[in-house]
């Protein structure tokens, strides 16, 4: 038997690997769960949501504003749309499944995730394509680009 955490009964013989190889349906199932209730219920109609705190405090875009009429847009199946409200984000839509078919993979063999798509170089040239972007979206060339 595994040892658990202190004051926790010890967990029986294989269910950290159950329990791994059961996450990346239960994350599924929650970002399909976030995507159909943003899809029923509109963005776009205030009162629905809050708004974006960095909106409200500094009048600028962040990198996520527009992302949740995107998901209601792609729910509607109207996906130019969806790329007008926040494009960095739908494209990055492809690689996080991607990434999620690699984790079910993994997860499938009992073995971690590695792609190139993890490696740090490409994280941080990732990260900088998004600070980019957010300065980009709220300069006055770069209106296209704000939702």
């Amino acid at each position: 038997m595994t040892v658990g955490r202190a004051g926790t009964r010890p967990m029986p013989p294989g269910a950290e690997r159950r329990r791994a190889r059961w996450a990346p349906y239960a994350v599924l199932a929650a970002v399909l769960g976030a995507a159909g209730y943003v899809s029923a219920v509109d963005p776009n109609h205030p009162g629905h949501y809050p708004t974006c705190p960095f909106l409200a405090v500094t009048g600028y875009y962040c990198p996520g504003c527009g992302a949740l009429r995107m998901i209601h847009a792609i729910g509607h199946g109207h996906f130019a749309e969806a790329f007008g409200h926040n494009p960095l984000t739908f494209a990055t839509l492809p690689f996080l499944a991607y990434l999620w078919v690699r984790w079910v993979w993994a997860a499938r063999r009992g073995r971690r995730v590695r792609s190139r798509i993890l490696h740090p170089v490409v994280i941080t040239g990732f990260t900088m394509v998004i600070l980019f972007f957010w300065v980009v979206r709220n300069l006055s060339i770069g209106r296209a680009l704000a939702p």
